[in-house]
């Protein structure tokens, strides 16, 4: 018996890295999860990775075009049974310095971080079952002031804000709403983000900057991914869980 086990999911994002791992724990624990993401061959690989159709669902699309996000949520609705988990972890980042940012810039990474947030929560609410968890993917960058990472910074601060002001609108409906933040996890947007030429210097940076000194795994913020998920974190209520190795702790 898993802990999930008769539960529906929705991961944003789980064609790689976090949102994968997630996804695949979800599933271990027993749940049926619905993955979506902008890359289909990247998605359907994830399904196979998960446990094949029986365990997830793939519905491509973008979660800051509304339409893509409803027909996620008519594939949920269609299964019958609700939805008990819903895990915002979709987001893209940028590296741009103040004085170089655009209002394109802008657009790119406050469309996906923070409207597709709120857009990925906002529709899901029609499915959720009473004692439904709402997981936020926020980052430890809210708090850092790493340079040239404004923007991804300020989005990942307005999702930690909507964790707490969504736990407290929700909380009379059982529904529980946490944010995780990780830390440096080692995830193809490494690579994504900073070049391939750049991305073993940049790995080793970001090992250096934790207290355990290493990056982090993928699984170890799903495995706090599905305990938030879980009745086991039922006294936790607008929470923001760091899984970052020390580098914003000590």
């Amino acid at each position: 018996m898993g802990q999930l086990d008769n539960k529906t999911a929705v991961v944003t994002g789980g064609g790689t890295g976090i949102g994968l791992a997630s996804a695949v724990r979800l599933a271990e624990d027993g749940a049926h999860v619905f993955i979506t993401g902008r890359r289909r061959a990247e998605l359907d690989a994830a399904v196979e990775a998960i446990g094949g159709p029986e365990r997830a669902t793939a519905v491509a699309g973008d979660i800051s075009n509304p339409a893509d996000l409803d027909r996620l949520y008519e594939a949920v609705r269609a299964r019958g049974q609700g939805l008990d988990v819903v895990f915002a972890n979709a987001a893209t980042a940028s590296l741009v310095p103040l004085e170089q940012i655009t209002e394109k810039d802008f657009d790119h990474v406050f469309d996906v971080n923070v409207r597709g947030t709120l857009l990925t929560v906002q529709k899901a609410l029609p499915l959720l079952n009473d004692g439904a968890s709402v997981i936020l993917n926020a980052s430890t960058a809210a708090d850092n002031g790493t340079e040239a990472f404004g923007l991804y910074a300020a989005s990942k601060a307005a999702v930690r804000s909507f964790a707490r002001t969504w736990a407290n609108e929700l909380k009379d409906r059982g529904v529980r709403v946490n944010a995780v933040s990780p830390g440096p996890v080692d995830t193809p947007g490494i690579t994504d983000l900073f070049g391939e030429e750049n991305a073993a210097d940049v790995r080793t940076k970001l090992a250096t900057d934790t207290a355990l000194g290493r990056m982090g795994r993928p699984e170890e913020a799903a495995a706090v991914v599905a305990f938030l998920a879980s009745d086991q974190s039922s006294f936790m209520l607008g929470a923001n869980v760091f899984v970052d190795g020390g580098e914003n702790q000590i």
